[in-house]
């Protein structure tokens, strides 16, 4: 079975999980315990962006694999490059949710931005941040706006969509087409620089600057990380589930083995980076860097300790023998962990930095108040993320029906489908 069919229960299944999450997602509009609720609903806002970046971020970093591979010569993915290019073409939509909070900082709807506040940057306003205002000409609206909008629609105007299309014409062909895939690889190597470079603004604009004081020269590639493995494991969630169904036959334990590899490899890297994030700024002291771990360390334990089981040491211990990235149960037990693992991650990310400019704009001072969908997810939350679940899925599902899923036209499939680990 090569040409995938979205049939009406899994459409039904996806649009109640799309229901349900909107559902949660309003209520939590209403349901806000957080300072100003009722003038800017900060759960609302902050569920909305944590999910936006969320699966924004998994369709970029499959668009970057797809990209790395044909730039390495790699011939091992091809049989599941489809569902990259699926997960990539995501873009799209992640373009226009972005954009509702683009316009939520021109329209001052929210306030997940300290920096977007009116008289921030003002001297002699009442509101006037020193530290902010030397940092102005990258945290400002129009910047935000220009990187936002501009960088996620080359990523999927100039590259996502391109080199989809060229891939489909490989298989109109007939047969492997090299001078389509050289083409291809153009792109390829154009995208891999201008990803690496802009992506790492967008996480700064994103998600660093919830918390304009502190900073870390590592976040973007502690981000990155989370995505990637998120990606996987959302990529051997899908296979999984194709599989049950008949689909992906040249998919064989040995790729199944693979992507188990690199899901345990970038978990131990994603857990790489987090120490050596911590580890330096706990090493060096200085108050101005160590707000963001002891904050998140002393107010928001179960955040901070169950990030680090459900991220690694989970992980680790299930994938660590060989055999278990063989065996579909295991795997994808580990998979749905490490994907819900690292939403959770998100959400530690983002939720204790924006209650601790809210309150400190309340000039609060001392332990953070504990708020119902901030300290830890609710079941709105959860709610909310079988939302954009389902909505990424059914996204990816409509793609899959476009083009059928055993690639033949590429010039490394045969290879692929004879891949031995």
């Amino acid at each position: 079975m090569n040409q995938f069919t979205f049939e009406g229960r899994e459409k039904s299944v996806l649009i109640g999980g799309m229901i349900l999450g909107l559902v949660c997602l309003v209520l939590s509009f209403f349901i806000d315990g957080s300072p100003h609720a009722s003038e800017i609903h900060s759960r609302f806002w902050t569920n909305f962006l944590h999910n936006a970046v969320f699966f924004t971020g998994i369709a970029f970093v499959s668009l970057f694999a797809i990209c790395a591979a044909i730039s390495a010569y790699a011939g091992w993915y091809a049989v599941i490059k489809r569902i990259w290019e699926a997960y990539s073409l995501f873009l799209i939509v992640g373009l226009v949710m972005m954009t509702v909070i683009v316009i939520g900082v021109w329209g001052h709807f929210h306030h997940l931005y300290h920096w977007a506040g009116e008289g921030v940057t003002t001297v002699g306003s009442e509101t006037y941040d020193a530290v902010i205002a030397g940092k102005s000409g990258f945290l400002n609206p129009t910047f935000y706006t220009v990187a936002t909008i501009g960088f996620l629609s080359v990523f999927y105007f100039l590259f996502a969509v391109p080199i989809r299309r060229m891939s489909i014409s490989e298989d109109k062909a007939g047969t492997a087409d090299y001078a389509i895939h050289r083409k291809i690889k153009v792109y390829a190597a154009a995208f891999l620089p201008i990803a690496a470079f802009s992506s790492c603004a967008l996480i700064w604009l994103w998600m660093m600057s919830i918390e304009p004081h502190w900073y870390s020269t590592m976040y973007a590639w502690y981000t990155t990380a989370s995505w990637f493995v998120s990606a996987l494991a959302l990529t051997l969630l899908t296979i999984i589930y194709l599989k049950s169904r008949g689909f992906l036959v040249d998919v064989t334990d040995e790729h199944i083995h693979d992507l188990g590899k690199l899901l345990f490899a970038f978990s131990v890297f994603w857990t790489y980076l987090w120490f050596s994030q911590f580890m330096l700024i706990w090493y060096a002291n200085v108050g101005e860097e160590t707000t963001y771990f002891k904050t998140r360390r002393d107010e928001y334990p179960v955040l901070f300790f169950g990030n680090l089981i459900m991220n690694f040491g989970l992980p680790f211990l299930i994938l660590m023998r060989n055999d278990t990235k063989r065996k579909f149960g295991t795997v994808g037990f580990a998979a749905a962990l490490v994907l819900f693992g690292h939403w959770w991650d998100f959400f530690y990310m983002i939720k204790p930095g924006v209650i601790k400019e809210l309150s400190h704009a309340e000039g609060a001072h001392g332990a953070l108040p504990s708020v119902a969908g901030f300290d830890y997810p609710h079941l709105l939350e959860l709610g909310i993320f079988i939302g954009f679940l389902s909505l990424f899925f059914y996204f990816v599902f409509n793609q899959l029906t476009k083009a059928t899923l055993r690639p033949a036209g590429d010039p490394y499939y045969a290879e692929s489908i004879h891949h031995h680990s």
